[in-house]
């Protein structure tokens, strides 16, 4: 399908407001049926009326669908919409954030290259970085985050890019974009920003000189806790080597779960407004708990980085990470009094999720290095949905005050 058709209406809509784009963006006026919402193609491939269209499809350019790997209606709808949300020329829709993340690294290095990625990056992240890349030749240096001098000196002829999120899981650490911007044109390298924690309401990357930014789409995007997604966005010379890899390794998301992800963006400005003020508010109680040792949010003045999301984004997020006070037992007994916050871990639904991080994403690892990376026991991860702030607070009030250390 010729490229110019996948983004062509983004531009119709970038002088109108989020919330307004996250409805209408990429659509066409008319619809098949009529229909408001934009139809699922349930389809894996698609007909030619005869020789000719063939022709004029390979040979001439004609703007259609050939086969469902390539490209399907429903999708282009959903690549549109976010390219319009987050200011980018092009955009390539994934099956899940995973396959986003992979896609793009593998797109852009070839053996012999080198990457650089922060230590704060998503766990699989910096397993497929520090692992897998070496078995096609490409070398990787984990930086810790927030040292951009180390940042800068890791830079070395060979990069291809430096990887990085904002905020970052579980300890919400914010990305000085402009110092990132600044070193990366020092030495002429591509920069990547997981943005997923953030969404396109809350900061967009490109706008502050970034080159490519990714989102798992499971998350706020979603924002239903149904579907698995992701996407890259950028310049569309930046996303056509990744949307030609993307057609080969095959990692394609399906009309329906397009038709869902289109859904959950339409309320996406409303989810994330209302998650930024119930996170806030709930960040603001923790603080104050007897029961909770520190919490760690951006909208909270003594975060290392509040400074930096103050100025570069317009709301702090819909995730609240704490310690509990206690010890490990403790812990288990507040996730078990909890009452309305599901134990799940995920991010950005309508749902209030809660996980603990050493049991879950970290529960092959040893004590020593889960603390050498910052999870410790006691380390809790909120993410907040859409309910009444006051029973979410509630139910953690009453969690922690069941839980608390039993006297000997």
């Amino acid at each position: 399908m010729a490229g110019n058709r996948r983004t062509s209406r983004t531009s119709r809509h970038a002088a109108r407001g989020l919330s307004t784009r996250a409805i209408h963006a990429g659509e066409d006026r008319s619809r098949y049926a009529d229909s408001i919402t934009t139809p699922i193609v349930q389809t894996s491939t698609y007909a030619f009326k005869d020789t000719a269209e063939i022709a004029a499809y390979t040979r001439g350019g004609k703007e259609r669908f050939e086969y469902g790997r390539y490209g399907n209606p429903t999708e282009l709808v959903a690549a549109r919409r976010l390219a319009a949300l987050e200011g980018a020329e092009d955009c390539v829709v994934f099956s899940s954030g995973m396959s986003a993340v992979t896609t793009t690294i593998l797109a852009m290095v070839r053996a012999g290259d080198h990457i650089v990625i922060t230590d704060d990056a998503y766990k699989k992240t910096l397993e497929f970085c520090s692992s897998y890349l070496q078995r096609f030749g490409v070398g990787c240096d984990i930086i810790p985050f927030g040292d951009y001098d180390a940042l800068d000196a890791a830079v070395r002829a060979e990069t291809a890019f430096i990887f990085s999120e904002s905020p970052t899981n579980p300890y919400l650490n914010i990305f000085d974009l402009e110092k990132l911007r600044a070193i990366a044109e020092r030495h002429g390298v591509r920069t990547v920003i997981d943005g997923t924690f953030a969404t396109p309401i809350n900061q967009r990357p490109l706008e502050w000189g970034v080159d490519l930014v990714i989102h798992s789409g499971t998350k706020y995007l979603g924002g239903h806790n149904d579907i698995l997604a992701g996407a890259v966005l950028g310049r569309r010379e930046l996303i056509d080597p990744i949307r030609a890899l993307h057609k080969a390794i095959g990692g394609v998301i399906d009309p329906h779960c397009c038709y869902l992800l289109l859904r959950g963006m339409k309320t996406l400005a409303l989810r994330v407004a209302r998650q930024n003020s119930t996170a806030q508010r709930v960040a603001e109680f923790l603080a104050d708990h007897p029961r909770v040792k520190r919490v760690y949010y951006p909208g909270l003045p003594d975060h290392p980085h509040h400074g930096i999301a103050a100025r570069q984004m317009s709301g702090f997020g819909g995730v609240v990470t704490f310690d509990v006070k206690g010890r490990l037992a403790d812990v288990k007994r507040f996730l078990d009094a909890l009452e309305l916050c599901y134990i799940a871990p995920s991010l950005g639904g309508v749902e209030t999720l809660i996980t603990h991080p050493a049991s879950v994403s970290y529960y092959n690892q040893t004590r020593k290095r889960r603390y050498e990376l910052g999870i410790t026991d006691t380390l809790i991860r909120l993410a907040v949905g859409i309910e009444e702030p006051d029973d979410i607070i509630a139910d953690l009030d009453q969690a922690l005050r069941k839980s608390a250390p039993r006297r000997r």
